[in-house]
């Protein structure tokens, strides 16, 4: 039943909100899953994390792309891999995409020594779903204001509109393994979208319908937000 899914999309658009309420949901469901991020997701991710996002001198994009391929090597071996091999839905929040997008799109580094990096890193590991979490930059770099920006979020708004671009360009080479959501929707409605999606995939893998609640909802995982849009949520931790 393994299935690796990831979130991508810009600053603000709430993957790390859904990934949460995707792990909870299956969880629910007593379907074996685990739930990491990049960069970080490991004790020695988590110290690049911090070069990576908030040291001040300045660092080159060459030297990013492969700060965050050591972190993510490191994520694949073990952990991204171990669980895969024991039948595990694995939720990764970023992934090589991010990368293509960042240092490709964003900092222009020649898109060939990206993938090979990528590539190199991950043993040539693919997700079977990525769910791209689409939305304007501007509207989702307001949703973080207020909050203590990292290197990435202080750059440019033209910066962040390649980011968006490249997303798309990405998607739309690839049909069959994207899910672009209007980010910009309720984000119970996101989130059914993003769970039927899940189910029908894990359905194909197990060869027989997984029960699962006829009426999606989101209580009990902790996320239930009635009434909210996601481009409301100006200042909400989860929104990343």
């Amino acid at each position: 039943m393994s299935l690796f899914i990831t979130f991508e999309g810009c600053e603000g658009s709430g993957k790390s909100f859904q990934s949460n309420v995707l792990h909870k949901l299956l969880t629910r469901d007593e379907i074996p899953a685990i739930q990491t991020r990049e960069p970080g997701g490991t004790p020695l991710g988590e110290d690049i994390t911090k070069c990576l996002k908030w040291q001040t001198s300045p660092i080159s994009p060459l030297s990013e792309l492969l700060l965050f391929n050591a972190s993510r090597s490191h994520l694949v071996e073990t952990v991204i891999n171990p669980a895969l091999q024991e039948g595990k839905v694995v939720i990764c929040d970023r992934f090589t995409d991010s990368t293509v997008v960042y240092q490709g799109f964003g900092r222009e580094l020649d898109m060939q020594t990206v993938e090979m990096v990528n590539n190199l890193a991950t043993g040539g590991l693919k997700p079977d779903l990525t769910i791209l979490m689409d939305i304007l930059p501007g509207v989702g770099l307001a949703r973080k204001r207020g909050q203590k920006r990292d290197r990435f979020e202080k750059e440019s708004l033209t910066f962040h509109n390649r980011i968006r671009k490249g997303y798309l360009e990405l998607a739309a080479k690839e049909p069959d393994r994207w899910l672009v959501i209007d980010a910009s929707k309720n984000k119970e409605d996101i989130a059914r979208e993003i769970w039927q999606k899940v189910r029908q995939l894990l359905n194909k893998r197990n060869g027989a319908e997984i029960e699962i609640e006829d009426n999606y909802s989101s209580e009990g995982t902790g996320e239930s937000t009635p009434d909210t849009t996601a481009d409301k949520d100006m200042g909400e931790k989860t929104v990343e």
